[in-house]
């Protein structure tokens, strides 16, 4: 008894192309050859670049004979010109800026009514309300116990307002 599912006709794929004798080659066969070709010869290109820059001392120079040297000699004759007259120079502007300061003195609560900013009971009595007015007042820096110094004006807390 023979198979029913086996048989030339019985295959559900399509049989493949037979090439012609004689004529072109499909695409895929020319592509098998044709691409590791070039990578063959991009990689012996390669090679060959690398080693390009080596020189051998096999090598001989080609013309080994001497030849005679020619020698170009220039000549120049510098000439004097007047002196060019200098320019005058630019007149000088001056810009000055009036700058108006202003220092803040708060009076401090009479005889132990109040408690002053720093904690350390050496306020005195100048305040500051910032480290521009410090300056502006020539005071910078300004240590704990002297006058104007305050724990607002102290960013680090180690003693000394207006440090930086």
């Amino acid at each position: 008894m023979t198979n029913p599912y086996t048989g030339p006709h019985n295959s559900p794929y399509p049989a493949p192309p037979v090439p012609q004798p004689g004529g072109p080659a499909p695409r895929w066969a020319r592509k098998r050859y044709v691409l590791p070709a070039l990578g063959l010869a991009l990689f012996i290109g390669i090679g060959m670049g690398a080693s390009g820059g080596e020189s051998t001392d096999d090598a001989k120079p080609a013309s080994a004979a001497p030849r005679p040297t020619v020698t170009v000699t220039a000549t120049t004759t510098a000439t004097s010109t007047p002196p060019t007259k200098e320019p005058e120079p630019a007149p000088t502007v001056t810009a000055t800026k009036t700058v108006k300061v202003t220092t803040t003195v708060t009076a401090q609560p009479a005889a132990g009514g109040g408690s002053d900013d720093s904690g350390s009971g050496g306020g005195g009595d100048v305040y500051y309300g910032n480290c521009s007015e410090v300056r502006a007042a020539g005071a910078a820096p300004i240590h704990r116990g002297e006058p104007g110094y305050a724990s607002h004006l102290d960013r680090d807390n180690d003693g000394v307002a207006c440090d930086t």
